[in-house]
C-alpha cells in the first residue's frame, strides 16, 4: 500500500470493512462459525445493563448476522472447554475471545497494585484486606457465587452509583478487576463470580503471559485490524489502554510497517491504516448500530467519518432529549443516514419506533431500508407489531412505508 492519503469517504469503506461490513450477512445457520467471524473483526462485545431494546452486547452480532438467536453469545460465555469468551475490563466491560486472557494479565497486575482502577476501590481493599482476602477464600473454597452469597454486615444497597456498593460488592469488583475471580456465567444480567482455574480449561492458563509491552503492542496491533485506519486517540480508545504506553508502542508498530502513516483528507489528526487493511470500492450495508457498537462508541471518531454528532441520551432529562432515549444510528451502504429512538415493549409484543430522524446524507430510500430493518429487528426479538410514532423528520416517509 502506497497511498500517502485518502478521502474521507474511502477512510469510511475501510472503517466498515473492518468492522465486518463489506460481507453480506449470511444465511443459516448462524452458529459458532458465524459468531467467530464477527468476534475476528470487533474483537470484543462491550456490555451495559440497560435493557430497553436489547442488552447491548448482542447487538454487534445482530447488526451483521441479521436474525440469530441470543443463545449463541450466551453459550459462548460459559462452559469450561467450550466457553470461547470471557468477561473483562476492555473498551468498558467487554465480553473478549479467550484467547485474550493472557493479554489482560497487564492490567489485572496493575489493578491489584492499585493503578488505573478506581481510586475508592483500592482505597477500600487497602482498608478491608482481610474481608476481601475472606471474600476470595469462600469463592475458592465453596465455588462460585454471585454477590449475595457473601455475607455482608454492612450492606449499603440503594445509595446508588459504584460508591453506594455494599462492601460485598466493593471485594468483588477488586478481585474481579485483580483477575482473583471472573464470570463464570451470567443469571439474568448479575455475574455469577468463580476463581479462574475453574471458569477456563488449564490449556488457556497455561499459556505463556507477555510482557506489558508485548501485550500492549498485540493490543494495538488489534485495535488497528478491527478500525482498518484510525488517529492514535482511535487505537487507544478501542481497549481504552494508558496514553503512555500508547505513546511508546505506537512508533514500534510504525517502524515495523505494521501501521502505515497515512493522511486522511479533512482529519485533522495524524492517521494510520493497518498494512492487511481492505480498500472496498463499495459497501453496501444495512444496519442498526448499538450506542456501544464499534462504529459509533468513539464519538469523535463517528463525527470524522460519518459526519455523524452522536450522544446517547439516556441519562438525559426527558425535556432536554433531542433524538430520544434509546437511539441507535442507522447504517446504510457506507454512512450512517439517519437515527431511531427504540424500545421493546415485550408485554404487548411491540417494536415501538418512538422517533426516527434522518441525517444530512440520507438517501431518498431511506425510509424503505429502514422499515426493512425495523422488521428484521422485530423478527429477531420475537415481537409481532411495529409501532410506528410521527416523531422526527424521516418519520412521515417511514409511516408511509408501513402502510
Amino acid at each position: 500500500m502506497k497511498r500517502d492519503s485518502i478521502s474521507n469517504e474511502m477512510a469510511r469503506r475501510i472503517a466498515l470493512a473492518a468492522q465486518g461490513f463489506a460481507d453480506q450477512r449470511p444465511d443459516k445457520p448462524k452458529d459458532r462459525r458465524a459468531l467467530k467471524k464477527v468476534l475476528a473483526r470487533t474483537a470484543l462485545f462491550q456490555i451495559d445493563s440497560v435493557n430497553v431494546l436489547a442488552r447491548a452486547h448482542y447487538m454487534p452480532l445482530y447488526s451483521r448476522l441479521g436474525n440469530y438467536p441470543q443463545s449463541l453469545l450466551d453459550d459462548a460465555a460459559t462452559g469450561r472447554k467450550s466457553r470461547i469468551l470471557f468477561e473483562y475490563w476492555a473498551h468498558e466491560a467487554s465480553f473478549l475471545p479467550v484467547e485474550l486472557w493472557p493479554l489482560m494479565q497487564w492490567r489485572m497486575r496493575r489493578a491489584e497494585k492499585g493503578q488505573r482502577i478506581y481510586k475508592g476501590l483500592v482505597q477500600f481493599r487497602n482498608d478491608n484486606k482481610a474481608f476481601v482476602d475472606g471474600v476470595l477464600k469462600h469463592i475458592h473454597d465453596n465455588g462460585a457465587v454471585v454477590g449475595g452469597d457473601i455475607e455482608d454486615e454492612h450492606d449499603q444497597r440503594g445509595k446508588g452509583g459504584w460508591w453506594g456498593w455494599s462492601k460485598r460488592k466493593h471485594a468483588l469488583e477488586w478481585l474481579f478487576w485483580a483477575g482473583k475471580i471472573t464470570t463464570a456465567e451470567r443469571r439474568g444480567f448479575a455475574r455469577v463470580y468463580d476463581i479462574p482455574e475453574r471458569v477456563f480449561h488449564s490449556s488457556l492458563l497455561d499459556r505463556p503471559v507477555p510482557d506489558e509491552a508485548d501485550a500492549i503492542r498485540e493490543l494495538l496491533r488489534i485495535s488497528a485490524r478491527s478500525l482498518g485506519v484510525a488517529t492514535g486517540l482511535d487505537l487507544k480508545d478501542y481497549f481504552r489502554l494508558p496514553p503512555d504506553d500508547v505513546n511508546k508502542r505506537l512508533p514500534e508498530l510504525v517502524e515495523a510497517g505494521e501501521l502505515l502513516p497515512i493522511a486522511v483528507r479533512g482529519w485533522k489528526p495524524a492517521a494510520y491504516i493497518h498494512k492487511d487493511a481492505k480498500m472496498p470500492r463499495k459497501i453496501e450495508a444495512r444496519a442498526l448500530l448499538s450506542p456501544f457498537d464499534p462504529v459509533v462508541w468513539e464519538r469523535s471518531r463517528s463525527e470524522r467519518l460519518y459526519d455523524f454528532h452522536y450522544r446517547i441520551e439516556i441519562y438525559t432529562p426527558a425535556h432536554k432529549r433531542i433524538f430520544g432515549y434509546y437511539t441507535l444510528p442507522f447504517l446504510l451502504g457506507d454512512n450512517v443516514v439517519g437515527r431511531v429512538d427504540l424500545k421493546a415493549d415485550r408485554k404487548a409484543s411491540e417494536l415501538q419506533v418512538k422517533a426516527t430522524h434522518a441525517e444530512a446524507a440520507a438517501p431518498p430510500e431511506t425510509a424503505v431500508a429502514l422499515y426493512d430493518e425495523l422488521t428484521l429487528m422485530a423478527e429477531w426479538l420475537g415481537l409481532e407489531k411495529i409501532v410506528i410514532t410521527k416523531k422526527g423528520d424521516l418519520a412521515p416517509a417511514l409511516k408511509k412505508v408501513s402502510r
